[in-house]
């Protein structure tokens, strides 16, 4: 029993300053966690027993599936990370570090390497395969922003679990163990989610899918049909270009176009002195950047924008992505600021990238590459070739649905769970491989799947919270039933006590507030904040034989008599 006059608990009347989000306002004000540096947390009590209960849900989860728990250390070694090449594709996000002897370190990010190494020195024969291993561990990234507080900090805990399989076929079944296996993991935790395609990003491998939590002050951005049921991140959004049927364009035409170093201006002045009638989607905008140290253009219609997050995600192999600066137009004046055109890419030696949506045939309103000029009818496939199509440009509200054509909605989550078919990127690094029926070596494939613990409290807290405080499902609450005792004399006390004893006598976790200097309006402000599903009331209806019953989930209040409080309690928690 959690009995308040002896907790280790300070709830707070107003929010944190630097809290911009409910839960981080939340976890702070009911004394669940407590900003140690920007994006590290500590823990307390109630915020340690949350946890656990995440924790435990998901642990039974992933046993029930069948998947078994090992545990690595956080501080790990540079070499095995240096043979996947991660050392230095992780950049800035991973903190590093020397021991006494000067040799390097680093802090977990994610075990890919440590599970791939543990089963290579385990296991050698495919007869040891299937294998699905799983870990709970503290994780450690270097954000550049941390914020939302535990949704996006520099110490999190994360769920990290691994496959192991001969081929591709035990792999895709290992892929579905897992995904099932989640289902019933949010489920149980009271989460409302999407599946979505998403990108592999820095993990590597091929088919990935998010499980994302809607939630308006969410950080990731997902598309969804509501005809098909399609759904994708915005990174992984398949663009469904129109194959246009086009006539033969007449030879480009260099205009003069003073002043137009946008695309509004641009539209204006075409359409005022050239009685063109086009919008911005007729002009083609040429963005220019520069990409592992060499200068790229990507090319998308003058009516969107450049969706940097969404380009980077899906040029493969690029480590660091960033726009052109005046520093970089002053080193190559062949580039005229607001006035580029890709028709002289290749004369400039730059590699050109196009979004889906400017398709070969498809003739443009470009830049000239001449101040103040701008070039008409200049087309695709006979004044450019681009270097490769690339889902580059930011996604709409009412973009087509890429299997139905319905318009697309776009919403707000925040990722709770990643899966990924990783394949055999880390297998091969590090050389794992068992012999096959035949005698013969085979490289291991495997799958990845993660899920944010601590992120999935805050996720829950988003999710669940009203007005007055937090509202956590009885899965993972402190305490299933909060009771308040209040008054001067000991009968309520006793009476509170008494309940408590004999709802836990029925497996019913209780909290018992039995403060004798806190006055009845803190503890009704602290239960309604701290957020237990059920909350009693011993206090002035005890005269007439009642307590009063409160339900957070649905804000119901109702008086009870105390010799059915026991079996009302249970009939609410159900």
């Amino acid at each position: 029993m959690l009995r308040m006059s002896s907790l280790f608990l300070r709830t707070l009347r107003d929010d944190p300053s630097d809290a911009s989000v409910p839960s981080h306002k939340l976890l702070v004000r009911a004394g669940y966690i407590r900003p140690i540096a920007a994006g590290i947390f500590s823990w307390l009590p109630l915020g340690v027993i949350v946890l656990r209960n995440v924790e435990r849900v998901i642990r039974e989860e992933m046993d029930r599936a069948g998947f078994q728990e090992v545990h690595f250390p956080a501080l790990l070694p540079k070499d095995p990370y240096e043979r996947t090449a991660r050392w230095d594709e992780y950049g800035p996000a991973l903190f590093r570090l020397k021991d006494r002897k000067g040799s390097d370190y680093l802090l977990g990010p994610t075990h890919e390497e440590m599970f791939t190494l543990m089963v290579k020195g385990e296991y050698s024969s495919y007869k040891d395969l299937p294998l699905n291993i799983y870990q709970i561990q503290t994780k450690y990234r270097d954000e550049a922003r941390p914020r939302s507080g535990i949704i996006r900090g520099r110490e999190f805990v994360m769920k990290d679990s691994y496959s192991f399989d001969v081929d591709d076929a035990g792999l895709e079944v290992s892929y579905n163990k897992h995904r099932d296996a989640y289902i019933s993991t949010f489920d149980r935790l009271g989460l409302s989610y999407n599946i979505v395609s998403a990108m592999s990003g820095a993990m590597g491998g091929s088919k990935s899918e998010e499980f994302l939590a809607p939630c308006p002050t969410g950080e990731d951005t997902y598309v969804l049909c509501k005809s098909c049921g399609y759904a994708a991140n915005v990174e992984a959004m398949v663009t469904k270009a129109e194959k246009k049927s086009i006539d033969t364009p007449p030879q480009i035409e260099v205009l003069d176009t003073p002043n137009t170093p946008t695309i509004e201006t641009l539209v204006e002045v075409m359409n005022k002195k050239y009685n063109a009638n086009i919008t911005a989607a007729e002009t083609l905008k040429n963005v220019l950047l520069v990409a592992d140290g060499e200068p790229i253009c990507v090319l998308v219609p003058g009516d969107r924008e450049v969706d940097l997050k969404r380009l980077e995600a899906n040029l493969v192999g690029v480590k660091e992505l960033r726009l052109f600066d005046d520093e970089d137009f002053a080193k190559r004046k062949e580039f005229v600021k607001g006035y580029v055109g890709p028709q002289d890419a290749k004369r400039f030696g730059i590699k050109l990238y196009a979004d889906p949506r400017i398709v070969i045939g498809s003739h443009w309103i470009t830049g000239a590459n001449l101040q103040n000029k701008h070039a008409r009818y200049v087309t695709h496939g006979r004044d450019f070739q681009v270097d490769g199509f690339v889902e580059a440009a930011e996604v709409r509200e009412g973009d087509s649905c890429p299997k139905c054509d319905t318009p697309v909605v776009i919403d707000r989550a925040i990722e709770i769970g990643h899966i990924f078919q990783l394949g055999r990127k880390y297998a091969e690094a590090l050389e794992l491989t068992v012999l096959d029926g035949q005698g013969k070596s085979r490289v291991v494939t495997m799958g990845s799947y993660g899920i944010g613990v601590s992120r999935a409290v805050a996720a829950i807290a988003e999710q669940t919270h009203d007005d007055i405080g937090l509202v956590w499902p009885k899965e993972i609450a402190p305490a299933m039933v909060h009771i308040v005792a209040t008054g001067k004399e000991d009968l309520p006390f006793t009476t509170a006590e008494k309940i408590a004893l004999d709802l836990e006598s029925k497996g019913v976790t209780v909290m018992l507030d039995d403060r004798k200097e806190a006055s009845p309006g803190v503890k009704f402000k602290d239960a309604e904040l701290i957020g237990n599903p059920v909350i009693v009331i011993v206090g002035k209806a005890l005269a007439e034989g009642k307590v009063e019953l409160r339900i957070r989930t649905t804000g119901a209040k109702s008086e009870v008599l105390l010799a059915d409080v026991i079996k009302e309690v249970l009939a609410a928690l159900k």
